[in-house]
């Protein structure tokens, strides 16, 4: 797997990260690692490109839930408490303002819709249409 970083401008500077590679058990750690740097280096927003990305396991999933509180615990959301952002993913009616996927196959749309992340993460497949929605 081979991860590549570059920024996005849209209202917010966003950080691609495009994965070319399955993301499985023998994957996870390297791009959950990589994903933490640039959070810890000040990466608000996070736009994950899977377009050359045809699996992800459920170590993969785990790690985009982890990204997921990770942002969510640094970007503090001023209208919604701990408690309504929980509601409003059970309903789906609460999206991450924070990451977001590109181009997922149709596989990892499969497990993704199935394992019910679609109630919480956009998906985009359109590159400008995903960095105009942060």
């Amino acid at each position: 797997m081979e991860i590549k970083v570059y920024a996005e401008n849209g209202r917010v500077p966003v950080t691609v990260m495009h994965v070319d590679g399955n993301i499985d058990s023998s994957t996870y750690q390297a791009f959950q690692s990589r994903a933490e740097e640039l959070i810890e280096g000040g990466a608000r927003y996070m736009l994950v490109d899977l377009t050359h990305t045809k699996f992800i396991s459920s170590a993969g999933f785990r790690t985009l839930n982890v990204l997921f509180n990770k942002l969510r615990s640094l970007n503090p959301e001023a209208n919604l408490s701990e408690e309504d952002i929980k509601k409003g993913i059970s309903k789906g009616t609460y999206k991450s303002p924070h990451l977001k996927l590109l181009n997922l196959s149709d596989d990892v749309r499969g497990t993704f819709e199935m394992s019910g992340f679609d109630m919480f993460i956009e998906t985009f497949k359109d590159m400008q249409t995903a960095i105009a929605s942060f």
